[in-house]
């Protein structure tokens, strides 16, 4: 009993490295790949494939890998259920599908969201889904095998003016779980949560105005700060206490999705929407916060990517970009086509980003020239972001067929 103690404890303590994938936009929470980490660069439906399993259901979450599992959610809007899916990771097998909720689903959402659109989280003991139900964000706590160890209320989202449904992801910071419920009511806010017991350990009051932003944790004079763009501001908060530490108003849009990016050597952090006004910004992370260069190009609900002093985008109308961190130049655009809702990562020296019609573009993160690497095909639509590990990269993606949709996950490589 002592011997398997001292295994758990050693498995639990080192559930999350360096090929683990445990939340949204990754250990470092930037969307980049760790050092070392390689990817392909082409594949198809038919080869390039490690292996391809269907999901049941439908959900944009991302894939979360923590040691030999894959963690996604999923909702039947037909069955009205909302699910904790999870994976082998070296075969693809389906091991448990868990029913988290049977009912409570929103009557409306956007025609191009899901029920189950929140990667899930994980500190390498628990795993946290995060769904909208009866007009609440509720988060529920796993163990590793699905079992489920506590659920909770958090706050309410109940929009009134857009009933458009729920995006944000829930994120662990410092021993923290921490979420955002922005919508027109009173429990508009940010909210800290205890991961073993699921109590509340602080809220902030946001503006009570739809808005659909993940808080990115970025590091500002070797602190973390949880940055909120959206709501006409660029906000800073205490992950600790909750206490707000800086607001900019009247810049960004009503409404963002994406979640804000940083170059820590600038001391900057960028942030693009949105609704009803399209923007690309910098603004200062220290000092009077100004801001430092603003565009008009308009990336709503995928975020930003940040390398060596560059800022990468896949815009709306399909083209992507990169800019001059410090100065915002624009130093390339190219065309790539379709539509994009999935964010762009950087592996190596190459960036994936999947449009809405199901092609992963790659390209080299390189300052000087758009140079392509790749143009990939599967399905006929793309909203989760790729997740990297292993040499590979493991995806989610939908297909139509017979008239009816049918999602895939599959590990892209050998």
């Amino acid at each position: 009993m002592r011997f398997f103690s001292i295994a758990l404890a050693l498995f639990l303590a080192s559930a999350v490295d360096a090929q683990d994938w445990p939340q949204w936009r990754g250990p470092t929470a930037d969307n980049h790949a760790a050092p070392g980490a390689t990817a392909p660069v082409a594949w198809s439906e038919d080869s390039g494939l490690a292996w391809k399993t269907p999901v049941p259901g439908r959900g944009h979450s991302s894939p979360t890998l923590v040691g030999d599992r894959i963690y996604l959610i999923t909702a039947d809007e037909s069955a009205q259920t909302q699910s904790l899916l999870i994976f082998d990771r070296s075969s693809g097998e389906l091991l448990r599908e868990v029913l988290t909720h049977r009912g409570g689903l929103a009557a409306r959402i956007h025609p191009n969201n899901t029920h189950a659109s929140s990667t899930v989280a994980s500190d390498g003991e628990r795993v946290f889904a995060l769904f909208c139900n009866e007009d609440a964000a509720i988060v529920t706590a796993y163990d590793l095998a699905g079992d489920k160890l506590w659920q909770k209320r958090v706050g309410g989202f109940d929009p009134q003016q857009f009933q458009f449904g729920f995006g944000s992801s829930p994120r662990l910071v410092d021993g923290l779980l921490v979420l955002s419920t922005e919508y027109d009511g009173p429990e508009s806010g940010l909210y800290a949560v205890d991961p073993a017991t699921g109590d509340t350990v602080w809220s902030a009051p946001r503006v009570k105005e739809l808005s659909y932003s993940t808080p990115s944790i970025t590091p500002v004079d070797g602190e973390k700060q949880l940055l909120m763009s959206g709501n006409y501001s660029v906000s800073s908060y205490d992950p600790q206490s909750g206490k707000e530490l800086w607001s900019v108003e009247d810049i960004t849009a009503r409404a963002t999705c994406g979640t804000m990016v940083w170059d820590k050597s600038l001391g900057l952090g960028f942030a693009s929407g949105g609704f009803p006004d399209p923007f690309t910004l910098a603004i200062e992370l220290g000092g009077d916060h100004k801001v430092v260069w603003q565009n008009s190009v308009k990336c709503y609900e995928q975020s930003l990517l940040a390398a060596d002093g560059h800022v990468y985008a896949a815009s709306d109308n399909g083209v992507a970009y990169c800019w001059r961190a410090g100065d915002g130049k624009e130093m390339w655009k190219s065309r790539l086509g379709g539509k994009f809702s999935s964010s762009p990562l950087l592996v190596g020296k190459a960036i994936y980003v999947t449009s809405e019609q199901g092609t992963t573009h790659v390209f080299e993160a390189n300052p000087e020239r758009f140079v392509r690497l790749g143009e990939n095909q599967l399905g006929d639509s793309g909203f989760a972001t790729p997740t990297p590990a292993d040499g590979r990269l493991y995806h989610r993606y939908g297909k139509t067929e017979g008239g009816k949709r049918q999602e895939y996950l599959v590990a892209i490589g050998e």
